[in-house]
């Protein structure tokens, strides 16, 4: 697995100026991406709820690199910033599950054999509903 300081050095995770703009803006995004991905569901739709609620947790995740002052050109990347500056904010845990489901969001796309099954759409839907509010508390009113 690459580490915050791997993805420092790599240019994977790069300083830019920080823009509360873009950080509402991708939250923005993770929370239509959301309801998107709860659509999905109700539609029996397991592929597209995963890949949505994947999506709208790391735009949630890019919404407080952007306040922060970092735009990422990683997923992984994302996590390792989330782990070295909002472990204890987010909890060691939800970043995990979202490596765990950044994992499966991979799979889900480019491997021929992996279907997510409904019951694992739902809980990547509800982690993602809960990583959004977390983010948004971060980035304060």
């Amino acid at each position: 697995m690459i580490s915050f300081d791997e993805c420092i050095e790599q240019g994977l995770l790069r300083k830019v100026p920080p823009s509360k703009r873009q950080a509402e803006e991708q939250l923005k995004k993770a929370a239509v991406l959301l309801e998107e991905a709860k659509k999905a569901l109700g539609a029996n739709l397991p592929n597209a709820a995963m890949m949505s609620a994947y999506t709208a947790a790391l735009n949630a995740g890019k919404a407080v690199l952007f306040r922060d002052g970092y735009r990422e050109k990683s997923h992984a990347c994302v996590a390792r910033y989330l782990e070295a500056k909002y472990a204890k904010e987010i909890g060691v845990s939800r970043i995990s599950l979202f490596d765990e489901y950044r994992d499966r969001r991979h799979k889900t796309l480019y491997s021929s054999d992996y279907y997510p099954t409904l019951e694992e759409a739902k809980r990547v839907v509800s982690f993602a509903e809960e990583f959004i509010a977390k983010a948004g508390k971060l980035l304060g009113p």
